[in-house]
Parts: C-alpha cells; sequence; structure tokens
C-alpha cells in the first residue's frame, strides 16, 4: 500500500547528442531541472494541478503534456489507470526549447514521483519506456537520450530506442561542461525536421568511429581521446545555421581551452567540455563574449557531470 500522500521530484537538464552521438548520448548536469510534485486526492483520476515556470504555455491537460503522458502510461501499466487520484505540480527550472532537456526532466521527474506514490512497483530501469512515452509530446518521436540520463543520471548511450536499451557509461572525475543558452528558442520538431534524410558514407565512418572513440575516452578516463572525438560531421552543420554566432562561439570555447563544443540536442544551447571548474568559466567567458558582440542575450552555466539522476527530495 502507498506510504505517503505527497511525492517530489527533481530530475535534472541534460545535454544530448554530445556532438558525434546523435539521438545515443547523453548526459546530466547539476543546478538545472524540473520538480515533479505528486500527491493523492479524493477523486479526478490522474490531473496536473499547476504548471510554474512555463509563462504559461504548456497545457495542462495529461494527454497531451510529456508529464502527464508518462504518467498515464505508468499508471497503465500499474493496473491504476482508472483508480489513482493523482494531482501532479510541475515546476519548470530551465528555459523551454533550450535543448536542454526540458520535457525530458517533467517526464522523469513525474514517473519517479508517481511511482514512489504508489508503493514503488517498478525499478528505475523499467521506469524508462514510460518516460520516454512523454517525449513523444515534445518531439514527436520516441528518443530516449535525454530522458534516459535525467533519469539515470551520468552519461548514457542508447542502444534502441523502441523498446528502450540505455547503458550507462563511466564519467571521468574531472570533465566539466559550460552550457551557454542564447535567449533564441529552437522547437525539437523543427530541428529535426531540417535534418538530411540521406548522409555520405565517408562522413558516416566518421561519425561512428569518432562516437566508438568517445565511448573509449570515458571509459579509460583518456580526455585527449575525448577531445578528438567530439567532433559531428552530420548534424551540426546543419543545424548550426540556426544559431547566431555558433562558429565563432565554438572556436571561442576551443581557443580557451574546451575539449570540444557542439549543440546541446536540438540547441541553441551550445555545450563545451573542460577539466576544471576555472576552465569552464573561462571558456563561457569567452563564448559570450562573441554574443555581446552580435547583441544577443544569453545565460551561462557550469557544472560538474551530474551522476544523481532523478531523485525524490523534501517538500
Amino acid at each position: 500500500m502507498p506510504s505517503t500522500k505527497s511525492v517530489r521530484v527533481f530530475a535534472p537538464a541534460t545535454v544530448a547528442n554530445v556532438a558525434c552521438g546523435f539521438d545515443v548520448l547523453g548526459f546530466a548536469i547539476h543546478g538545472l531541472g524540473d520538480y515533479v510534485t505528486a500527491r493523492f486526492v479524493d477523486q479526478g483520476g490522474l490531473g496536473i494541478e499547476s504548471i510554474t515556470g512555463d509563462g504559461g504555455r504548456l497545457p495542462k491537460e495529461t494527454s497531451k503534456n510529456t508529464a502527464g503522458l508518462a504518467a498515464l502510461a505508468l499508471l497503465k501499466k500499474a493496473g491504476k489507470e482508472s483508480g489513482a487520484n493523482i494531482q501532479l505540480s510541475i515546476e519548470k527550472n530551465m528555459p523551454l526549447g533550450s535543448g536542454l532537456g526540458s520535457s525530458a526532466a517533467s517526464s522523469a521527474a513525474a514517473v519517479v514521483a508517481v511511482n514512489e506514490l504508489i508503493g514503488k512497483p517498478f525499478s528505475v530501469q523499467e521506469l524508462l519506456p514510460f518516460a520516454v512515452e512523454g517525449e513523444m509530446a515534445a518531439s514527436g518521436s520516441a528518443h530516449a537520450d535525454n530522458v534516459a540520463a535525467a533519469l539515470f543520471g551520468g552519461f548514457i548511450l542508447v542502444k534502441t530506442h523502441n523498446p528502450p536499451d540505455v547503458i550507462s557509461l563511466p564519467t571521468p572525475s574531472k570533465l566539466h561542461c559550460t552550457i551557454i543558452h542564447p535567449s533564441i528558442e529552437i522547437q525539437t520538431r523543427n530541428s529535426r525536421m531540417i535534418l538530411k534524410k540521406d548522409v555520405l558514407l565517408e562522413k558516416a565512418v566518421t561519425q561512428w568511429a569518432n562516437l566508438g572513440a568517445l565511448v573509449a575516452g570515458l571509459y579509460t578516463e583518456d580526455y585527449e581521446l575525448i577531445s578528438r572525438s567530439l567532433h559531428d560531421e552530420i548534424i551540426e552543420p546543419v543545424r548550426s545555421i540556426l544559431i547566431p554566432g555558433f562558429a565563432d562561439m565554438k572556436q571561442a570555447a576551443i581557443d580557451a581551452g574546451a575539449l570540444g563544443c557542439s549543440i546541446s540536442g536540438s540547441g541553441p544551447s551550445i555545450f563545451a567540455l573542460s577539466i576544471s571548474k576555472k576552465e569552464a568559466e573561462s571558456i563561457g567567458n569567452s563564448m559570450g563574449s562573441v554574443l555581446k558582440k552580435i547583441g544577443l542575450e544569453y545565460h551561462t552555466h557550469v557544472s560538474e557531470i551530474n551522476t544523481t539522476g532523478a531523485h525524490v527530495v523534501k517538500a
């Protein structure tokens, strides 16, 4: 039987693709993310009580909301779809359309909260398919790179999306991440529409070689190998045209000591990896100077890799 009447969960923001790992690599960061509170009510089935931090833009209908869809999928599998009277409260703590996994954080937090509330019938690994269903509302396709990183923390590799088969990868101890978010918005659906359907074999070979080498670098904590592998031959050249000043920001990051720099998810946020907080902060200042020159507002965020993932917090 459920042991509590209310559960509050935090799920972190995430960086997906990680340059060469389009739709298959992701990692979590500290500081940014979403909170979801699930609580029992007397009647009404599953509903969304409130959403804050979204500027009134996200739907409260459970069948149209990422957190709602994820929770519905869990309750259906648990056989409680019609009997569980639960209200969700969602607190958004990152920009929408930022490329930092906003919808994934809500989905991950929702399934952990509802699972905890109804007595934890599922393991954390078993929650992933439900959270992926929530992602469908945001991107129109079932992909697990953001949501798996938000759920499990650390670096993840998605072997298959449907059904989701995810491997947790090691996190090198020195890695730091710099995020710069220009004050523009790019919708995931739109950024996927501009991608090319056909890829030159030569570029594909380079891409999967980089991916394999990056995974090897994570396992061996070989930062020089990680640096040589953080290159995207296929997605970045297309999506970067949507981000003002991208090429100059990337060069500024490399000049400031970054191991590598690329687009976070579908953008417009850009991430850079480095091996110390001092370097990460310097990289953020260097990228920010590019946006200052073109008159575009921005926010920067520096973080170690978050290996915790979605978890219950005190109300």
